[in-house]
């Protein structure tokens, strides 16, 4: 049977689909769809919460395709609609980076979602995709030129995120890389061992702010002029490493590496049991400062290295997030909350990284009110504090 060519159907290609089996009526479709994880609701610093995941495309038709719409849907509630240029910023060709809504055949995109919900809402059950779709070339009755499919249902996962503790202490840590933009870890999407893993969807960059709101002092291709360079890391919470690497040398500030193999990307690291099935990475470790090895049993607020500049990084950071297995990239990234800490401000757009980087004071939304939060996840561009331990 091929129902996606230029030929006419026949009686028989009816017959076959009025035998299929299914919840509700059969129809062809020109996208193929599915929920790479299911999304876990997690409070952020907005007041929302929040479903963080993502949807894969494939287009099993002869022609191009232009999506026109995505709806996320919960019984008769509509929760997100995407559409236009809105749409095609949340949306990529798998390997290509540029923002589209144009699917030539067999290819596959991803389309990044983020329902938040207001404060008060129902977190729903069970969800569901309206995927609008215009075709250049109908063939009706089966395609015609526009239509909408509802595919890809999926049940909202019932686990709560993990309550940690920081990993850091002092003033001015930026989430400089995180969930729900579309920021590098949001969008990376690791294809290893054939299948696709979204590890860094609730990652953090930890970036540390001078007094005047700078990255840096002095030399930017110096390690030591950045502030977070060589600060105390500490476990976010009780439990056993799980893994350790290290002796992996300092990347140059301001250059991208290039040749790492796979298992370095993370450069020095410690992966740690949280347990309930969380894994904690803690990741660009100085090199030789690891303090802890496979099998210890870690306590809360133990200093277990210092902040470095290793592996796939062109800067002096933390890369921390909570993972579903101890493969710092082939896993599912799990949301988290932190216990408590003091969230300063927010830095005022996400164009400002070119400008923060060159060495000017990052710009702040004007006037935020600092305050104290409590069991909730830092969004992308937070500026907090954190007690002293």
């Amino acid at each position: 049977m091929h129902i996606v060519d230029r030929n006419p159907v026949g009686a028989n290609h009816f017959d076959y689909l009025a035998r299929c089996d299914g919840p509700g009526p059969t129809v062809v479709t020109p996208l193929l769809a599915s929920v790479i994880a299911a999304p876990i609701p997690v409070p952020a610093t907005d007041g929302k919460v929040h479903l963080a995941y993502e949807l894969q495309l494939t287009n099993v038709l002869n022609q191009e395709l232009t999506l026109t719409s995505v709806d996320v849907r919960a019984a008769d509630q509509n929760l997100l609609n995407l559409a236009g240029d809105r749409l095609a910023y949340w949306t990529r060709v798998l390997g290509n980076p540029v923002a589209t809504t144009k699917l030539s055949p067999a290819q596959s995109a991803a389309v990044w979602l983020d329902v938040a919900l207001d404060p008060g809402a129902t977190v729903p059950t069970d969800l569901v995709h309206a995927i609008g779709v215009s075709l250049a070339q109908p063939q009706p009755p089966l395609f015609p030129a526009t239509m909408t499919e509802t595919v890809a249902p999926v049940a909202v996962q019932t686990r709560k995120p993990a309550v940690i503790a920081p990993p850091l202490v002092g003033p001015n840590w930026v989430d400089a890389n995180s969930c729900c933009d579309m920021t590098p870890h949001r969008m990376a999407l690791n294809p290893l061992n054939g299948q696709l893993w979204a590890a860094e969807r609730f990652a953090i960059d930890y970036v540390q702010l001078r007094p005047d709101l700078r990255l840096l002092s002095g030399d930017k291709s110096k390690p030591e002029s950045y502030p977070g360079f060589g600060a105390d890391i500490h476990a976010v919470a009780d439990g056993t490493v799980v893994g350790v690497l290290d002796g992996l040398p300092e990347q140059v500030p301001g250059q991208d590496p290039t040749g790492l193999p796979l298992e370095q990307y993370a450069g020095n690291h410690i992966v740690q049991d949280l347990g309930d099935g969380n894994y904690a990475l803690y990741a660009h470790l100085k090199t030789g400062s690891i303090k802890v090895k496979v099998g210890d049993r870690l306590s809360l607020g133990q200093v277990i290295a210092l902040l470095g500049n290793t592996g796939n990084s062109d800067g002096p950071h933390l890369h921390f997030h909570v993972m579903s297995t101890s493969d710092p990239l082939r896993s599912n990234g799990l949301p988290f909350v932190l216990s408590s800490f003091t969230l300063d401000g927010r830095i005022a757009s996400i164009d400002a990284e070119d400008a923060i980087e060159a060495g000017q004071p990052a710009p702040m939304q004007p006037g935020f009110t600092p305050r104290d939060e409590s069991a909730v996840s830092p969004l992308v561009l937070d500026v907090m504090s954190y007690a002293d331990r």
